[in-house]
């Protein structure tokens, strides 16, 4: 997939004040707030600012924090990897391989599958039920 570049007020227009917020300027919602949280639906996630299918339901899983959490994307060209030093932790941080939006981060303790915790803002997701 192409990669998609958009101006801050582009992505203005086209996002929640939230969304922007989050995936545009590395927000973060509150914990136990996102739509997608604790939901169970059949289908994939999506990234709200382009489009690009990220996460299968399959791969969904109750971690107890707050956030939709994921053993692994799609496919691992979806996800970008980054060292994120901010707020005084060192973490990865999850970002849209296609526009580069912030989606939340990831880390070493998932389940058993993949040991990966995918914990990402529900606000960056656009869910697509499975038909």
């Amino acid at each position: 997939m192409a990669k998609v570049i958009k101006s801050d007020s582009q992505w203005q227009e086209q996002l929640s004040p939230e969304a922007f917020y989050v995936a545009r300027q590395h927000g973060t919602e509150p914990a136990f707030s996102g739509e997608y949280a604790n939901s169970k639906e059949d289908g994939i996630y999506a990234c709200v600012c382009c489009g690009t299918p990220l996460f299968d339901s399959k791969s969904k899983f109750d971690s107890g924090t707050g956030w939709p959490s994921y053993d692994s994307p799609v496919s691992p060209e979806v996800i970008t990897e980054k060292r994120d030093t901010a707020h005084g932790m060192i973490r990865v941080e999850a970002l849209c391989s296609t526009c580069d939006a912030h989606l939340g981060h990831v880390f070493p303790d998932g389940p058993q599958t993949t040991g990966l915790r995918y914990c990402i803002n529900s606000v960056c997701l656009d869910f697509k039920p499975r038909t």
